[in-house]
């Protein structure tokens, strides 16, 4: 996949504002808004854009606590892992699922209103499937937290 100077800096300006008008991206880049609109339809059906999401503020929705879980399990076949997932993938709270190398086999980020709203996922989250030790890490300060991708290594 090819993707330009013009590519490079669409994605650039969407990562920051999704909801710029074409006819404004297109006159920011010097494109005409025809072009500017083929380019990220293109982008779209290749995969690069997921999609455009309005980003909500976690905080302002009540949202206060940020839980990072560290999961261990003995069970590593393809039923186990299947269950888990599926049950994983199913609780609202867990926003970020991930297999991992190293000690800890999965790592989730979980949102949630407080420690007893924490606590019930935490329930939910250990009936899902057998699990041989799971350890919480609260999240005491956000420093950086970003959407947006690095897109240096395109303009090369």
């Amino acid at each position: 996949m090819k993707i330009d100077r013009f590519d490079h800096r669409i994605l650039q300006q969407l990562q920051s504002n999704a909801d710029i008008a074409i006819s404004e991206l297109a006159e920011q880049i010097g494109l005409s808004t025809n072009a500017c609109w083929r380019r990220i339809k293109r982008l779209e059906e290749l995969g690069v854009i997921r999609g455009r999401v309005a980003l909500l503020d976690e905080r302002a929705l009540g949202l206060r606590l940020t839980v990072f879980v560290a999961i261990k399990t003995s069970e590593h076949n393809d039923s186990w892992l299947e269950k888990f997932s599926d049950g994983v993938k199913n609780i609202p709270e867990v926003i970020e699922f991930y297999r991992m190398s190293g000690e800890t086999d999965y790592l989730l980020k979980i949102v949630a209103r407080d420690i007893d709203d924490y606590d019930r996922v935490y329930k939910k989250l250990i009936s899902v499937a057998p699990l041989h030790d799971v350890s919480s890490s609260f999240a005491m300060e956000r420093i950086k937290s970003s959407t947006a991708l690095p897109l240096q290594h395109l303009s090369g």
